[in-house]
């Protein structure tokens, strides 16, 4: 085995079905090379990490942030982006897909440039790796537009989103599906291979069954910012139409996502979205803001300058009128936050987390489980579920706090059986 090659022991794997005890992951030259379980002789020179009986888990796969660490993506600079990448990967997320908001066509551009920049000079301990841009801003309905820039969104045309995807960067694309110019988008985003999202949308029954037939298959951030029976019926009065709501619970194809901060939603609709969607349809997300890690204060959401201003009270962000403006924690917040709402096993919350969201992006023969082939995109947690070390690509990566276990001190001597 060569010396580029880490054995983690002493921990339970988290599968994706099931958990297993006693487990040994052994990852060499930047891939997953076994999972099983321990008990045999780790070889000389090799780094042994002891998980202290915690846990081995994939790395999470964000499909849906837009800043921490004080940056945000759509500042636009690749040390804005290389500083929310490394942020996130402190809570565990490993690929993560960087997302716009309601910016300008210029504002949007640069910071797609600025993440193109990053990706293609990754260094090794540089944060969470960029599995591709959430075109998510600009195309929100006009009073959907949530903590976002009203001024700022707009109707998609072909003339502003074909250059947008005409980078080859665009991974995830969003748009409310009432919008003129919605079917088109959807259409040309799946010709582009993107995962398809409505969102920041007061869009009905009808109108999301057309938007399905044309690619659509995912509904952002459940409950908020979406439409309900009673928004419809404001909008189009009587007979009341079925919303976003109802046509996800009903379309088995679709899938949608939670952000389980404990802020936005409470325990029981946590619980009721896993019981009615399961782990196979039902993501989590951060949505996280520029204030993750950051004390309480008022920030910007979006462009450090151009964007809106939007306060943190050390729990989540808040529009100065009191609305909810994107969260504040990372990925094992959630993580913890939606295993203690539900009770639901844990393979089930990790992989709300991990491998349904590179199923849903296409990226699940690469990462997203401990699967022996994959990329080593691995977290060793501890008993409650804390980060403790964080590999990507085989590669360890700084992790905040005193409490990380460290490479065994005989990893290049004599191994113990």
């Amino acid at each position: 085995m060569p010396t580029d090659s880490v054995v983690i022991e002493n921990a339970t794997a988290i599968l994706p079905d099931r958990l297993l005890p006693g487990a040994r992951v052994v990852l060499r030259a930047g891939h997953i090379a076994a999972v099983g379980r321990g008990g045999t002789r780790v070889p000389r020179d090799v780094q042994v990490v002891d998980a202290r009986r915690g846990f081995v888990s994939p790395g999470f796969v964000d499909v849906h942030v837009h800043g921490g660490g004080g940056a945000d993506f759509m500042d636009g600079t690749p040390d804005a982006v290389r500083t929310v990448c490394a942020t996130h990967a402190r809570h565990g997320t490993t690929t993560i897909f960087p997302t716009t908001t309601t910016g300008s066509p210029q504002e949007i551009h640069d910071m797609i440039a600025a993440c193109r920049e990053v990706r293609d000079a990754a260094a090794p301990t540089g944060g969470a790796r960029i599995g591709g841009i959430h075109l998510y801003g600009p195309f929100f309905a006009p009073d959907k537009v949530g903590c976002h820039s009203p001024d700022r969104r707009r109707d998609p045309t072909p003339a502003e989103y074909s250059r947008y995807f005409a980078t080859g960067l665009v991974r995830i694309a969003t748009c409310a599906a009432e919008l003129p110019g919605a079917a088109a988008f959807f259409r040309r985003a799946q010709r582009e291979g993107c995962f398809i999202t409505c969102g920041h949308s007061n869009a009905t029954w009808t109108e999301m069954d057309r938007a399905f037939r044309t690619g659509m298959r995912h509904v952002d951030h459940f409950w908020c910012a979406m439409s309900s029976v009673p928004s419809i019926r404001t909008r189009l009065g009587t007979p009341m139409q079925g919303s976003m709501e109802q046509y996800v619970l009903m379309q088995d194809a679709m899938s949608t996502e939670v952000i389980a901060d404990g802020q936005h939603l409470s325990q029981e609709l946590l619980r009721f979205a896993w019981r009615m969607l399961g782990p196979q349809r039902l993501l989590l997300v951060t949505d996280a803001s520029r204030a993750v890690d950051l004390p309480p204060g008022r920030y910007k959401f979006g462009h450090a300058v151009t964007g809106t201003d939007f306060d943190h009270d050390g729990k989540v962000g808040r529009a100065p009128l009191g609305g909810l403006a994107s969260s504040s924690v990372g990925m094992d917040h959630m993580v913890r936050t939606m295993y203690a709402a539900t009770k639901a096993p844990l393979c089930d919350i990790i992989r709300m987390a991990s491998l349904t969201p590179a199923e849903r992006t296409d990226i699940a023969s690469e990462t997203g489980s401990l699967t022996v082939g994959k990329r080593a995109d691995v977290l060793v947690l501890g008993p409650q579920l804390k980060v403790m070390q964080v590999f990507i690509g085989g590669v360890r990566q700084p992790v905040s706090g005193s409490s990380a276990p460290r490479a065994d001190a005989r990893a290049t001597r004599a191994m113990r059986a």
